[in-house]
Parts: structure tokens; sequence; C-alpha cells
């Protein structure tokens, strides 16, 4: 299993939310670069970003600490918010990110999320509300159930499904193990936990089903519930 340290962008500075309400940020960094070398020195391989900005936009809105991430750290990378064409895509992978992450089109255009996934390495990122998916930076709830959504993406090249519970995102109540597996056992895809992770007993309780990819960790870092050379640890032992 993967742990994928997370920095989350508003106007150019690592911010988290509280169940994705963008009033509620709190500050963490004004140079969230440091924050990526930060997590390359103590073991990770992996970053997962986010343009806050972006995701309520649908276009990219902080491409210049984006950029400045990238070339200071040797990190793999995921990305999302906001990537709602190929022409965006390519413009992220140009910058050197190794993935991008589709979601509010994943529930509006799943064949161009498949399209895309046939050509260039593509997660879905699948948020929810009490079982149902969430859109445009959470503001929207659907009426579509998340499994419903990862059977969608069943066989058709996505690298990786990204679960949230949005209920539980920013709250440090502890990750949604049953809601993960759920949509791991629909896609067959990887599928990285994302959402409420407060300390190493959400670690361990992801690891111990074998069916989870990746997590997902950011308040519980920035807050300091989670020692994160403790988790790189155990999800190598």
């Amino acid at each position: 299993m993967e742990i994928l340290p997370a920095i989350d962008l508003k106007d150019g500075r690592a911010v988290r939310l509280t169940k994705g309400l963008m009033d509620s940020a709190k500050i963490y960094s004004d140079e969230p670069w440091r924050l990526a070398k930060e997590f390359e020195e103590m073991g990770s391989k992996w970053l997962h970003l986010v343009d806050l900005n972006g995701a309520f936009a649908g276009e990219p809105k902080n491409l210049e600490q984006i950029e400045k991430i990238r070339k200071k750290c040797r990190l793999k990378m995921e990305l999302g918010g906001g990537i709602r064409d190929e022409e965006t895509i390519k413009r992220y992978l140009d910058l050197g990110i190794d993935r991008l992450i589709l979601g509010s089109i994943a529930v509006k255009d799943p064949d161009f999320v498949k399209e895309m996934a046939a050509k260039y390495p593509i997660a879905v990122g699948i948020d929810a509300v009490d079982g149902y998916v969430a859109v445009e930076g959470w503001a929207e709830v659907s009426s579509m159930r998340a499994t419903d959504l990862a059977k969608a993406f069943a066989e058709c090249g996505v690298e990786a499904i990204i679960c949230t519970d949005v209920g539980r995102d920013g709250t440090l109540s502890g990750v949604n193990v049953p809601f993960t597996v759920s949509i791991a056992e629909a896609s067959g895809v990887d599928t990285i936990a994302s959402g409420g992770v407060r300390d190493m007993g959400d670690i361990r309780a992801l690891l111990e089903t074998g069916k989870v990819a990746g997590v997902i960790v950011g308040k519980a870092f920035y807050e300091g519930t989670l020692d994160l050379k403790e988790a790189f640890r155990a999800v190598s032992a």
C-alpha cells in the first residue's frame, strides 16, 4: 500500500479544507514546494496535489506553484482540480506531472475519461457524500451512487480510483474503510483511500483489508496526529 502525502493549493499556498468547504481553508505553508521536499526526505514516493481554485474554476489556477514543486523534488506526482479537457492533460504532462486525476468530468462525460485513460496516465477521483457522487469541487451532489460510477471504469485503462468520503475529509474522524473497500470491489481498479485519516490505526485498518492500493494523508500530518515516518515504515514492512 502506498502512502501519498497531500498538498492542496489555494491562492498559491498549501492549505487544508474541512469537508471541502473553501471558506474553511487553514493555511499551512506559503511555500508548498518545501513541504514536497520534506515528504521526499521522509521517504515518500508519491505526492498528491490538488489545485483547489482550479476545481471550482474548471481550469488551472495554481500553475506557478505546481511548476515550482515539480522542479524542486523528484517525487512522482498526481494532480487533480479543474482538469476538463485533453489540452490541460497534455499541459500538465509536459510539466512533468506523472498522473492526472479526473473528477467532475468522470460523472458528466465518462466516455471522455475512458478515451483519455487509453492514451494517458489517468486516475478517477470519486468523491461521495453519504454514498452519492459529489461534483464541482464538492459543491453539488449528484444522484449517482459512488459504487455505480466505480463500476463504469472497470477494465478501461484507468490507473487508479481515488475515493473520498467528503463528510470525513479534513475532520480527522477516521477513514471510511468499508466505503473504500466497496469502491475497490466494484471497480477492480487500484483504489486509494482519502478523507478522514487520523492516525496509525487508520493505516493499519486499510492495510489489513488487503484490498486498498494507497491512502492519501493530509491534515493528519499537518496537525501532527500521524507520524508519517512510522506510516512509511508500516507499509514497507
